[in-house]
């Protein structure tokens, strides 16, 4: 394992730590997309099957459960432990035009048509853009809460350490995914325009507010 993928592991890893804290401390998950958690919670399930039929190593299998066990966790804070304080009113991307495309994708783009390979795949396209709901609830009300974009800053941070990991095991392993790699720049894409907002509002101690 390459250090890119190291951090890139702690950086998802934070980020999920971070949003988990942020709902628990303020008993509030006010300005977190539900949606956008229901769909990572999807994504871990289908990329993660393979724990019931293969073992990797202690660590590999270690963050699989952690990262399904944190996702199933923040799905039950936001709609049931802290319901009331669920923004849904503003929580109204259509999931169904994500899920849906990409599950045809999935079907027709993909390594190996077998139901586990199908899966990851499918996680895989998700994952890209799960992000979605989370950036439209923002764009809706028009700011978020500086702990917010921590976690996103270090969702997205995670992501292009990723797409770093790939270009090294490339050049120094001979490997290459090239549907990982597309969803990886698509799904860096999307975090563009919040990283530039991040580095010149939050980092400076300013509230993430968009222009009206």
């Amino acid at each position: 394992m390459n250090i890119f993928r190291l951090t890139g592991d702690l950086s998802h890893l934070a980020a999920i730590i971070i949003l988990l804290l942020k709902i628990w401390k303020t008993r509030s998950c006010a300005g977190i997309s539900g949606k956008s958690q229901i769909l990572f919670a999807l994504v871990f399930t289908t990329r993660y099957l393979d724990l019931l039929t293969s073992f990797i190593s202690l660590y590999n299998t270690v963050m699989k459960v952690i990262y399904i066990g944190c996702a199933y966790a923040t799905v039950y804070l936001i709609y049931v432990k802290f319901k009331a304080t669920y923004d849904g009113n503003h929580d109204t991307f259509r999931v169904e035009f994500l899920v849906v495309p990409v599950g045809g994708l999935s079907f027709l783009v993909n390594h190996d048509f077998s139901p586990l390979e199908i899966l990851w795949t499918f996680s895989i396209y998700l994952e890209s853009v799960a992000i979605l709901p989370q950036l439209f609830m923002i764009s809706k009300t028009g700011e978020a809460e500086t702990i917010t974009t921590h976690y996103l800053f270090f969702l997205g941070l995670y992501r292009a350490l990723y797409l770093i990991n790939w270009i090294w095991r490339f050049y120094f392993e001979g490997f290459f995914d090239m549907i990982a790699i597309v969803a990886g720049v698509v799904q860096t894409i999307l975090y563009c325009d919040f990283f530039y907002l991040y580095v010149t509002k939050v980092l400076k101690g300013k509230k993430l507010s968009l222009p009206a």
